[in-house]
């Protein structure tokens, strides 16, 4: 854990619950219906699931790689489905993500947790599209295979 960016990757795991909370806010600022759909226990059952993505961004810093946090991202797809938050939300923790910890890392610290954040986030968006996910429907589709 000690092949890349040791450093970063100590800050990003002591500032997690801080990242957390800053990226929780600004993807409440990019989605105003963000805070519509969660309650208040979903809000902060978000707020550990960024303590979590930050943990795991800390281990990608460290190791050198995105595989931590793309293999997290697969896992709690399923869990976050039974939980009814769409996998859109995660994706958009993760963008808020990338905007909490520019202050704390240099340009190249800064590049690598970009890359494992787009990686993690395409994840969340590509499996959010499967069955199961609560993520708004086309109307027309619906009304198409509605008959069928």
């Amino acid at each position: 854990m000690t092949s890349s960016f040791p450093a970063a990757a100590g800050t990003v795991q002591d500032k997690a619950a801080g990242i957390s909370a800053a990226a929780l806010k600004a993807a409440q600022a990019a989605d105003p219906t963000f805070a519509q759909r969660h309650d208040e226990a979903g809000l902060k059952t978000l707020l550990r699931d960024g303590e979590l993505l930050a943990e795991r961004l800390s281990m990608c810093l460290g190791g050198g790689g995105d595989g931590w946090l793309t293999e997290y991202a697969e896992w709690i797809g399923p869990i976050e489905r039974r939980r009814r938050v769409p996998l859109a939300d995660l994706a958009a923790i993760c963008d808020g993500m990338r905007e909490a910890i520019a202050p704390y890392l240099a340009a190249d610290e800064l590049a690598a947790a970009t890359a494992s954040l787009n990686a993690a986030a395409a994840v969340f968006r590509r499996n959010g599209r499967l069955g199961g996910d609560r993520h708004k429907r086309n109307a027309f589709l619906k009304w198409f295979y509605r008959g069928v």
